[in-house]
């Protein structure tokens, strides 16, 4: 008798110390696994944000507006460098998020935009109202302490780009030509915040952006044709992929190339080019040209990307040739 309950009690002791252990483990399993989901969850709110707000674009486009700036300016204040960096990326954040609002149910039936934060349902309209309106107020009245005329052309991007744009782009092609106001203004918004002057310099810096935004976004509803048709977005000017369309591509290419090079003529005031920065210019142009031949050529897929790949270098190194030009000539 005495030598079972001792086994009992051995087989008890194990039991427990089992349990103990046991219950360890599902304690370092929970903690593991919420520090897992914790991890996953902040990421996940990040990228919804930068998504809502297209941080990646907001970038490049406040790019343009500091080679504006840089163009126009005597001296850089750097004080102004920043808020115009940071009113221009509230600004066409609250433009994409007020976008994304507006097209939820059309986004949900493309492939490329199905997974975006308010149609796949991990952001709400009204918080994505709410940033939008954040960033509206927020870019207007840091782009007022630069000066109003600054303001005043921010607005008008936001105003165009939600209120007119957007809507046209299930109605017509002629959408494009709206949205290439809003996406012109940033490179010559730079020149306006440096002088608080709009005049032919920040004009002709708007034509070249103007112009170059038909063969960028053309050559984007050309190789993302099937998906915009789902959603009924109508992106290319004969609203299908041919000759007629190609051939338009070309002409505004030609038209781009024609208004980077205006500058070394000595029409657009204090606005100038040299020589050498002219030639480099007209050659990153007849490159951009070379692959909008080649769309006309092959017609594909494929071939418009790698135009709009093209076109994005090509403007960014016309920017950054420009601006290196004015301070070392």
């Amino acid at each position: 008798m005495a030598s079972l309950n001792l086994a009992l009690k051995h087989c008890s002791n194990c039991f427990y110390r089992v349990s103990l252990h046991s219950q360890y483990k599902r304690c370092q399993e929970h903690t593991t696994l919420s520090n897992s989901k914790s991890s996953l969850a902040t990421p996940s709110v990040i990228s919804d944000f930068k998504e809502i707000t297209k941080m990646r674009l907001a970038l490049s486009v406040v790019f343009s507006s500091l080679a504006g700036y840089l163009l126009g300016v005597e001296t850089v204040d750097y004080k102004t460098l920043v808020l115009l960096a940071l009113g221009g990326y509230f600004m066409v954040g609250a433009s994409n998020a007020f976008n994304q609002i507006i097209e939820k149910d059309l986004d949900a039936l493309m492939d490329r935009t199905k997974n975006r934060p308010i149609p796949a349902g991990r952001m709400s309209v009204n918080t994505a109202f709410v940033i939008a309106s954040i960033f509206t107020l927020a870019g207007i009245i840091i782009l007022y302490t630069i000066n109003k005329q600054t303001a005043m052309f921010g607005a008008i991007s936001i105003f165009i780009y939600t209120c007119v744009y957007t809507p046209l782009k299930t109605k017509t092609p002629i959408s494009v030509f709206v949205g290439a106001i809003p996406g012109a203004i940033p490179f010559m918004l730079g020149w306006v915040a440096a002088t608080d002057d709009f005049g032919i310099e920040p004009g002709t810096l708007f034509a070249l952006q103007f112009f170059w935004q038909f063969p960028h976004f053309w050559a984007i509803g050309w190789f993302l044709y099937e998906d915009y048709k789902k959603g009924g977005f109508y992106m290319l000017p004969t609203g299908k992929q041919d000759k007629g369309t190609a051939v338009q591509i070309i002409m505004y290419t030609i038209w781009t190339v024609l208004v980077s090079i205006i500058p070394v003529f000595g029409f657009t005031g204090k606005l100038q080019l040299s020589i050498v920065a002219t030639i480099l210019v007209f050659m990153a142009g007849m490159w951009m040209l070379y692959y909008a031949i080649g769309l006309f050529k092959k017609m594909t897929e494929k071939a418009a990307k790698q135009l709009m790949l093209v076109s994005v270098f090509y403007i960014t190194l016309v920017q950054i040739i420009y601006v290196v030009d004015k301070f070392i000539r």
